[in-house]
């Protein structure tokens, strides 16, 4: 068995950009809260030290900086929410039964004591947001399961900010589970193994003999362990953690896991049915942080690309993991949220006082805002889009494009 690098005392380790890990120290709770705000009011929000507080021993703390922080992960403007999904969200949904039976069962996921009546309401608001990502994402396709992450959001931010994390989770973080078959969930599963076998070969071969495959993981991986876990303040940890890193970091963990419990293993009967029963109940008292430490250690040791090499997962193409470098980048130019409540503020006031021309045409130069307001409506169709995206540094690129001549904007696009 191939011995994990030990860390050194009082240390942690954090998530880069790309999806690999570096060593921080860990901090106390006071410095760790003033890291993280002022990380939220850097211009632009410095997402790699919140990546590295979500990583790190305790996480994001409370679900106060939850609420602040996790948007920020996701590159979600707290200010430009979607509504809330209309009465006719569930006329007609090929989903809405197969949701409602999901959603009724689900009431451990909710906190005890939680009176029947708060309850029942959330859970009318969990059908409406989950039937609402469908709606709006036809391509997707439901999964049973996908309803345990919806509630974890929807207990921590509420209906809107829900809508707005679920939508972009399931197109980036969960997109391979969202597929019309299983192919795709099947292939980051098939990464279990491989990690296991770089690890502690022996542990590896004894399951390969018990032919116990990976289904045993698969409900840890597609509800990124809300649906097996009783402690609602462990979900939360592995949130903070899983939102802050690559979307296979949940197989990794799963892969911890596993060798955190080869005694247990290896003195089971190699045998398929006691191997998976033994596996597929995961111990409440598990050491959480340990485990969450050992992941980004194996990560950082074997990490997807190292492993992709095998000929069993060369052969499928993981949306999750192609999309998720340019993801990355993309919630690097953020605004905090004092800027973007400011921005709200003058752009309501802007509309309320709108001359002909828009705020875009005024501040181009006026031979130029005279060749804009005349011109291609996919030019300006592309740069609000893509201001809307980057803000300021896009629109100061599409103004000098504008200069140069407006013929060489379109060629961006």
């Amino acid at each position: 068995m191939k011995r994990l690098k030990r860390k050194k005392p009082h240390g942690a380790v954090a998530v880069n950009g790309n999806g690999s890990v570096t060593r921080v120290l860990d901090c106390g709770r006071k410095q760790k809260l003033a890291v993280i705000h002022q990380a939220l009011i850097s211009d632009p929000v410095d997402i790699e030290t919140l990546r590295r507080a979500a990583a790190s021993k305790g996480g994001l703390l409370t679900d106060e900086l939850r609420r602040k922080v996790w948007p920020k992960l996701l590159n979600i403007n707290v200010y430009d929410l979607p509504h809330k999904p209309g009465q006719d969200v569930r006329e007609n949904h090929k989903d809405y039964n197969q949701v409602v039976l999901d959603v009724r069962r689900s009431m451990k996921r909710f906190p005890k004591g939680m009176p029947a009546t708060e309850r029942a309401v959330l859970q009318e608001q969990l059908i409406d947001i989950i039937l609402e990502i469908m709606k709006r994402n036809p391509q997707l396709h439901y999964y049973q399961g996908y309803h345990d992450v919806a509630v974890t959001l929807l207990l921590v931010v509420g209906e809107r900010m829900t809508i707005a994390m679920l939508d972009t989770l399931s197109n980036y973080h969960l997109r391979d589970f969202m597929d019309p078959t299983m192919d795709s969930t099947k292939h980051i599963l098939n990464y279990l193994m491989p990690i296991l076998e770089q690890v502690d070969g022996e542990l590896h071969d004894f399951m390969i003999r018990a032919e116990v495959g990976t289904i045993f993981a698969l409900s840890w991986l597609i509800t990124w362990y809300g649906h097996v876990l009783s402690d609602f303040k462990y979900t939360l940890r592995l949130y903070d953690f899983f939102l802050a890193s690559h979307p296979l970091m949940p197989i990794y963990l799963a892969a911890t896991i596993v060798l955190h419990r080869t005694k247990e293993v290896k003195q089971t009967e190699c045998d398929m049915a006691m191997v998976h029963h033994l596996l597929s109940r995961i111990p409440q008292d598990l050491p959480y942080e340990l485990l969450i430490s050992q992941s980004q250690e194996l990560f950082d040791q074997y990490p997807p690309s190292l492993l992709a090499k095998r000929a069993a997962l060369q052969s499928h193409r993981s949306l999750s993991i192609s999309t998720f470098q340019a993801f990355q980048l993309s919630t690097l130019h953020q605004r905090p949220d004092s800027v973007l409540q400011r921005l709200k503020a003058e752009g309501s006031t802007t509309s309320r006082h709108a001359s002909r021309h828009s705020g875009l045409e005024a501040a181009l130069p006026r031979e130029r805002s005279q060749l804009w307001g005349k011109g291609n409506r996919i030019v300006k169709m592309a740069v609000w889009g893509l201001s809307a995206t980057l803000g300021a540094a896009v629109f100061a690129v599409a103004q000098t494009a504008m200069e140069w001549g407006p013929e060489l904007l379109l060629q961006l696009f």
